[in-house]
């Protein structure tokens, strides 16, 4: 037997234990426990939060944002808006396919916001509605044709109505096409168990794939927040997202895991039921002097202190008080339950009544509608807590079978995201059903104004409506606290919430 000189030796082991590396690495099956399980995997139907988080490694946009909210390319690389703001012409990345083959290309776009317009069941037809036609005027160049400017459509094609579909894999499955989801992004779907797990595999031909360090990564629901931080400590997941902010000491005291967190662009409040089949019919949805009176009753600061130890904000619209759209002339209220009961006997009801508030049963949301619950009863109104998963609460919310609901939205770059498509008539997410004409106009008109300031005064005159009315109560604002293995390297916090995985790798 020969044997190998010195130097042959030392670079055959480099290279073998180099090889070792890079398989140990490749092969790393990342696990990230959520809050709760997603809904459907279709981007035209789907509204969880959650399930946004598994579309950052399923499906790729058009568009995506820095942490600094800036709008950057990803599927389209330039984009021109006319003068008069009535197109968009984009030019397309070359080289991408989707996770079936299928060839990624104008024709694919112009398909995918065809079905997002259209598909009975799209929950995106609001967000694009700007959209009157497409040109396909290259094999990687498109024009969208609007029927007037619209400030509001990068933002929208930033998240699910920007992400693209196999259109051949749509055009098969149809409605269908949650079951076996194909998109074009870093990971493909593999299998799917509700309330147990959701995996995906690396898509060897990804665009970037010189980014995605992981072979797998599988997002495990595990609602009680206490026993996903275990999990994590215990190594059965290495990441979770929404750490409570009353876990957020142990998490820093333990060496082996690493803290990350964002200021998010949403809010958590409670939806009631005004018009939304027969359930609508009910004095909490015919009368906003008890709507007013359920505000009243409420200390938000005090929430904000015991439920979440001072980590988030006090709020009462759909952005926060730091926010450049909110609106200084309606503050955050301070708690007046002699000023609530007095709504409650001007609205015939001096005893008080009872409210059903509908809420996902995950730890946090059901401490927070316990306080809450306290609060109300003060001020005579009896608050019956009934805990759903939360994607039967959210199909129960969209049919009207509730009376109120607590539930809140992950916020958008733009803030037109935050409250066109809840407050506008026939809007994708308006599960109240409800409807006035001067807010339709103030929030249309919003998304077609020449500059900031026109905005911001036609949300402020929605405003002027809207706290009168009171659709939607606003709680608080939080915080995104997300918690992972220190072996994880690499993740940077958004504020959108989502988990990007480009980048981040895993080092023993």
């Amino acid at each position: 037997m020969k044997h190998l000189k010195p130097t042959l030796m030392a670079a055959l082991l480099g290279a073998t234990a180099l090889g070792m590396m890079t398989t140990g690495a490749s092969a790393k099956d990342l696990r990230i426990g959520l809050q709760s399980d997603a809904d459907v995997l279709d981007p035209d139907q789907s509204r969880t939060f959650v399930g946004r988080i598994v579309y950052a490694s399923l499906c790729d946009k058009l568009v995506d944002i820095t942490p600094d909210l800036e709008i950057i390319p990803q599927l389209a690389t330039a984009w021109q808006v006319s003068e008069d703001g009535m197109t968009v012409t984009m030019q397309l990345r070359e080289g991408v396919v989707f996770h079936d083959g299928t060839p990624f290309n104008a024709e694919a776009v112009a398909a995918n916001i065809e079905r997002s317009k259209t598909l009975d069941e799209s929950r995106r037809k609001s967000e694009l509605s700007s959209i009157t036609s497409t040109e396909v005027t290259g094999e990687y160049e498109i024009k969208l044709n609007l029927k007037g400017p619209d400030a509001t459509l990068l933002a929208q094609l930033a998240d699910r109505a920007g992400m693209m579909m196999s259109p051949t894999a749509a055009a098969t499955a149809g409605v269908d096409f949650g079951l076996n989801p194909v998109c074009s992004g870093p990971f493909s779907f593999e299998e799917r168990v509700a309330q147990d797990k959701i995996v995906l595999k690396r898509f060897p031909d990804y665009w970037n794939a010189d980014k995605i360090a992981f072979d797998s990564v599988t997002f495990l629901p595990i609602p009680d927040t206490t026993v996903r931080l275990a999990n994590l400590q215990s190594g059965d997941i290495d990441m979770l997202e929404r750490l409570a902010a009353t876990d957020l000491a142990q998490a820093n005291a333990d060496a082996n895991i690493a803290v990350a967190d964002a200021v998010s662009l949403g809010y958590q409040g409670i939806t009631f039921n005004l018009n939304n089949g027969e359930k609508g019919d009910n004095p909490w949805g015919n009368d906003a002097r008890l709507r007013q009176a359920f505000s009243y009753a409420i200390d938000r600061n005090a929430i904000n202190q015991v439920v979440f130890e001072g980590a988030f904000a006090a709020g009462n619209q759909p952005y926060p008080p730091t926010s450049p759209w909110y609106d200084a002339d309606y503050p955050v209220p301070g708690r007046d339950v002699a000023k609530a009961k007095e709504l409650l006997a001007e609205a015939g009801y001096p005893d008080g009544l009872e409210l059903e508030v509908q809420v996902p049963n995950t730890t946090v949301p059901l401490q927070l509608m316990q306080v809450v619950q306290a609060m109300a009863a003060e001020a005579g109104i009896d608050v019956k807590i009934v805990s759903k998963e939360f994607a039967t609460l959210l199909a129960d919310q969209s049919a009207g079978d509730y009376t109120a609901s607590q539930i809140g939205w992950s916020g958008r770059v733009d803030p037109d995201g935050n409250i066109h498509q809840f407050m506008t008539t026939n809007g994708g997410l308006n599960d109240s059903k409800y409807s006035n004409p001067a807010v339709d106009e103030a929030l249309n008109a919003a998304r077609v104004a020449a500059s900031t300031e026109a905005r911001k005064a036609s949300y402020d005159a929605a405003r002027d409506v809207l706290v009168e009315e009171s659709p939607i109560v606003y709680l608080y604002h939080q915080t995104w606290i997300w918690a992972h293995n220190t072996n994880l390297e690499g993740f940077t916090a958004y504020p959108d919430g989502m988990i990007r995985l480009e980048g981040v790798t895993w080092n023993e």
